[in-house]
């Protein structure tokens, strides 16, 4: 622990004390927000609870609680990497919330913040008309996706979930295994469609790298430490999302659709492909940069990717 806080701290005795300290502290440092959180209480709140293995939702008598001495120093300790080393808050306590779930996260993985858990939330009304018999949930990382999927459409037969990462497959797996759903989804380690069966889905979910060269280098450093892999495409940050786009028919039922996420690469993709009819999803709590696209659509200009179909 840091001399600056040991001085500091010596005052700090219940778990109020420490939450307004770190407060105080997020607000003078410069961190960024936006893995969970947007501002400092929120961001504290989470850090310390956790820490303390206690809900985030206790009562608020229960912030007066004393804490030990081994429990602070631990917590300063974690206070200290989250503002000096800009280490996200969810790395080091390795969890984090998604659609109401709870994850283990480490850094083979990147952090669940997706607005497509806003559609998952309202079971993809207005862009599905039938429950799901099959979904793919590609790029999955920690999994978050294809779980959220099994919670809300418990009869779904199939559920895949797929990555080019082995690590971060074995953070997926034990995420699955935390939920209690081994029965329920089957991780297969490819680069996107190349090693997969050819598998018919009504729905394929893809959060997909798409950061370009450009914007990589302007991200804050909170996101640099999540991995390159996860977050960086090429050098216009395109060439995954025209993969996808070129080969998802073979892997979608006739009435099927595909939910892609291209974040701020939406506005290249519209110039790029004009002619191309991208369903753009609006959100009531945030986001942008999310399409649909049935597969009726995607054969109608199946031509226009043939470059990008893999062998």
């Amino acid at each position: 622990m840091k001399k600056k806080y040991i001085e500091e701290v010596e005052d700090l005795y219940t778990i109020k004390d420490i939450l307004r300290w770190t407060i105080s502290n997020f607000n003078k440092a410069n961190i960024y927000y936006g893995h969970g959180t947007n501002n400092a209480f929120d961001e504290a709140l989470q850090l310390i609870l956790t820490s303390l293995y206690l809900p985030l939702n206790i009562p608020s008598n229960l912030l007066t609680s004393r804490i030990t001495k081994i429990e602070k120093k631990h917590i300063i300790n974690l206070i200290s990497q989250r503002i000096k080393k800009k280490i996200p808050t969810a790395y080091l306590i390795n969890r984090s919330w998604f659609c109401g779930h709870e994850f283990y996260i480490d850094k083979r993985v990147l952090i669940p913040r997706t607005p497509i858990k806003e559609l998952i939330n309202n079971r993809f009304t207005n862009i599905i008309s039938n429950e799901p018999k099959s979904i793919l949930d590609l790029c999955t990382g920690s999994g978050c996706i294809a779980i959220s999927c099994a919670y809300k459409f418990p009869n779904t037969k199939i559920i895949d979930a797929v990555d080019i990462s082995s690590d971060a497959l074995i953070v997926a797996e034990r995420n699955i295994i935390n939920h209690k759903l081994q029965n329920s989804i089957i991780l297969i380690l490819s680069d996107l469609f190349k090693n997969m069966p050819e598998v018919k889905y009504d729905m394929i979910i893809t959060n997909p790298p798409y950061v370009n060269k450009k914007d990589i280098n302007m991200l804050p450093k909170e996101f640099l430490i999540e991995p390159k892999i996860a977050l960086f495409a090429d050098d216009d940050g395109l060439n995954l999302i025209y993969r996808i786009l070129a080969n998802s028919p073979r892997f979608l039922t006739n009435n099927g659709i595909l939910i892609c996420e291209v974040g701020n690469n939406m506005i290249n993709l519209i110039k790029k492909y004009p002619e191309i009819k991208f369903n753009w999803l609006k959100f009531k709590y945030g986001g942008n940069g999310v399409f649909s696209i049935t597969y009726k659509e995607l054969i109608k200009h199946n031509k226009t990717f043939s470059l990008y179909i893999d062998s």
